[in-house]
């Protein structure tokens, strides 16, 4: 008996963003985009600057709102929710990491790890007790009190991670997780979101480093505001295409 797919985690269906130009022109970012991302999926979402990847994520992870069509977080209709509505799914259920850090520079790395859990109300021992576990989970145990300017690039990304995960959330979303960050650190932090995944965290980054994308599960490729028809392989499934002999 044949194992049941995990449960949708990102369910959009013809969702269509479109953006005031000079004039009476209008730019549109996404034409109709369908996707649908399951539980515990290690995506990667890649394109030219412009294909609208970005846009897309922006939309996915509440920072935006779509012009129309449809779109489920866990099940829950994101289209139509207020501001403070999308305020708490960006709390509660989505785990941001960025390109830049983001961190604030004056404070300690359990500081910056604790801030969502404050937006929540969880108590101050609450907060510093589970931005001390997220923090020693990415490797950093022995840092919680160094302050960004103390750290180096990965170890930065990496507090922006435990900060991503210690509010437990449905889904992690990377927007170039790797662009700042030399070779080695690189490989470092791939390697942190490849355990992740294999502890069944949903993963859903932006990037344009083929070397990045291959690490995920599946790729999905956008143009024109479109996801083209056929996705690519990861790493993973590329292992397992030449071991049975298909191809792509």
């Amino acid at each position: 008996m044949s194992a049941q797919p995990a449960e949708p985690v990102i369910e959009v269906r013809g969702l269509t963003k479109t953006y005031s130009g000079e004039g009476d022109a209008e730019v549109r970012a996404l034409a109709g985009v369908n996707l649908t991302v399951r539980q515990g999926e290690y995506v990667a979402l890649m394109g030219a600057s412009g294909s609208g990847k970005s846009t897309l994520m922006h939309i996915i992870g509440c920072l935006d709102t779509a012009t129309s069509g449809e779109y489920f977080l866990g099940g829950e209709d994101t289209l139509g929710l207020s501001d403070d509505e999308l305020a708490r799914v960006r709390n509660e259920r989505i785990g941001f990491v960025f390109q830049a850090f983001n961190l604030l520079p004056r404070t300690s790395a359990l500081v910056n790890v604790a801030l969502p859990l404050v937006y929540r109300g969880t108590p101050a021992a609450e907060r510093e007790e589970l931005a001390a576990q997220a923090l020693t989970r990415v490797g950093l145990g022995e840092r919680l009190h160094h302050k960004p300017n103390e750290l180096s690039g990965g170890q930065k990304q990496r507090v922006a991670i435990a900060r991503a995960l210690v509010q437990n959330p449905t889904v992690l979303l990377a927007d170039e997780p790797t662009g700042n960050l030399d070779s080695r650190s690189t490989k470092d932090i791939l390697n942190l979101f490849d355990e992740l995944h294999a502890e069944g965290r949903t993963i859903m980054l932006v990037t344009h480093e083929d070397e990045v994308g291959a690490r995920a599960e599946r790729v999905i490729w956008m143009r024109d505001g479109l996801i083209l028809p056929r996705e690519g392989l990861g790493a993973a499934q590329q292992t397992d295409a030449q071991t049975t002999g298909d191809g792509l």
